[in-house]
């Protein structure tokens, strides 16, 4: 069936109201990508009110991934089947909800049950925002402008979770950081009831429930067996999860081949330009992830920055990132898809190594080297998802969004989960412990800064030299993350065609 089928109400809609309705998904998943960082800021504040276990603070911070990530690509297919506005307001209105009890919950039990829910209805909403781009651009220039804006408020969020968190934990309790989702979510339910078109897959066969529980057997397990190892090391936990996901991604795979209307169509990974897009995506995201985390890190631990002061001073790379969105047209067109994105991450890995050789100096230089860290991931990201998304015909738009949506939630997991542990691991290789402790606060000091600002004397060389330690982790994080981000670059130079635009 032509696709022109699925397409009359978006390509109809004024370009005003076109763009008009882009606001309100890049409103959605800029809310989104705040919600997965916003948390980590009010743990603290949760723990002496809630009296969570050790096991379950990690489960308040973990289930909402799981749960993202396990579930992307049904929700995809399920948007395809039944409306991707129908299925992003339903997510939008569960989100809200959700995130109104949340913030007045009493109980740890009951907070892991609300990241649950959250968890759910993100995979709802995240699927839909991207798809729904797909049909209202259909115009190849427009659209890169488009999901350059969505990538935009993706990574913005990211950026402005732990500003955000920490101007609400200065001034407020630890539930209003889940109580600012609600009236943006007000937000997306009215203006996207008025401005969104419906659009549907018109053939999409039987619903395979087999395919689905599969889907979710093969994520589900990996994201968990990552975020185990950073927090456990590499034991039997991990590698039963592991063998789970294998197997069971193995057996989607194999059903999909099988099926004349698979939920996802395998078959695209066969091309490399494809499988290009989706590995230089995910290790963009795993750069600035992982980047954010440990550098919020440093600018409040080792630097003495407030929260609010920390979230201020990563403000380059969201501004930078915003930018991107008038390169995409001149760099499509004077380099073509391929080389831009090489281009990219190859200005995202110049701007680690800067950020790396600069942490001893003046915030002057870590912030001019946080400009092209985001400028560089923005545009690659933008470009791979323009890449990943005009892969397959818009009918499917949902189902291959979830593969992009995928990819960026296992980028931010493998993010902090590796760049998270290296850092750990060079800190505890290198921090050097002072005599006439305990034996309890020894373990504290090697265990992290933040332990060890709590134990030793902040004007004390040995806090000072915990601090090095922890600058000098983070430096060397820097340059691996710096590494892989350049070996990304070559990926893409060799895997990603690069035919030249025509200039709008």
């Amino acid at each position: 069936m032509s696709s022109s089928s699925t397409l009359p109400a978006a390509t109809g809609l004024p370009g005003r109201r076109r763009w008009a309705a882009l606001a309100v998904l890049a409103a959605a998943v800029l809310l989104l990508a705040i919600d997965n960082t916003v948390l980590a800021l009010a743990v603290p504040a949760l723990t002496a009110d809630l009296a969570p276990t050790a096991e379950q603070v990690l489960w308040i911070g973990d289930v909402y991934s799981l749960a993202l990530a396990g579930l992307l690509v049904l929700m995809g297919n399920l948007a395809d089947r039944f409306g991707r506005k129908r299925v992003l307001l339903i997510g939008a209105a569960g989100f809200g909800a959700v995130s109104l009890a949340a913030a007045f919950v009493t109980s740890a039990e009951a907070l892991i049950a609300a990241r649950l829910l959250l968890g759910v209805a993100g995979a709802t909403l995240m699927p839909s925002t991207l798809s729904l781009i797909r049909n209202l651009f259909p115009d190849d220039t427009e659209r890169a402008r488009a999901i350059a804006i969505w990538s935009t408020a993706f990574g913005a969020g990211s950026a402005i979770g732990p500003l955000t968190g920490g101007f609400l934990l200065e001034h407020f309790w630890w539930g209003s950081v889940f109580l600012i989702n609600v009236p943006v979510m007000i937000l997306v339910l009215i203006s996207g009831k008025l401005l969104l078109p419906e659009s549907r897959d018109p053939e999409p066969g039987r619903f395979d429930v087999l395919s689905a529980a599969l889907s979710m057997a093969a994520i589900v397990p990996l994201v968990y067996a990552i975020k185990h190892v950073a927090g456990h090391g590499i034991d039997l936990v991990t590698l039963a999860c592991l063998l789970a996901a294998i197997t069971a991604g193995m057996l989607f795979v194999r059903r999909q081949r099988r099926l004349d209307q698979p939920m996802l169509d395998v078959e695209l990974f066969r091309s490399p330009a494809f499988s290009g897009a989706v590995a230089a995506n995910v290790i963009a995201i795993f750069a600035l992830t992982g980047l954010l985390f440990f550098f919020s890190q440093y600018l409040q631990l080792a630097r003495g920055h407030s929260p609010l002061r920390a979230g201020l001073a990563e403000l380059p790379a969201t501004l930078a990132s915003i930018a991107v969105v008038a390169l995409i047209g001149v760099s499509v067109t004077r380099l073509g898809r391929g080389r831009a994105i090489a281009l990219g991450l190859a200005t995202a890995a110049a701007g680690l190594a800067i950020v790396a050789a600069a942490a001893h100096g003046p915030y002057i230089w870590l912030g001019l080297g946080l400009i092209p860290i985001g400028l560089g991931i923005g545009l690659a990201m933008t470009l791979t998802g323009d890449a990943i998304v005009s892969a397959a015909p818009p009918r499917k738009a949902g189902s291959v969004s979830a593969i992009t949506e995928a990819a960026n939630e296992l980028g931010v997991v493998l993010g902090i989960a590796v760049l998270g542990s290296l850092v750990s691991a060079v800190y505890r290789g290198t921090v050097v412990i002072p005599s006439g402790l305990s034996a309890e606060d020894t373990a504290r000091v090697r265990d992290s800064l933040g332990q060890a600002v709590q134990v030793l004397d902040p004007g004390s060389p040995a806090a000072a030299g915990a601090r090095d330690a922890f600058i000098a982790a983070m430096q060397v994080t820097s340059l691996v993350a710096a590494a892989f981000t350049a070996a990304a670059a070559l990926l893409a130079w060799r895997a990603i065609p690069s035919p030249r635009a025509a200039r709008p």
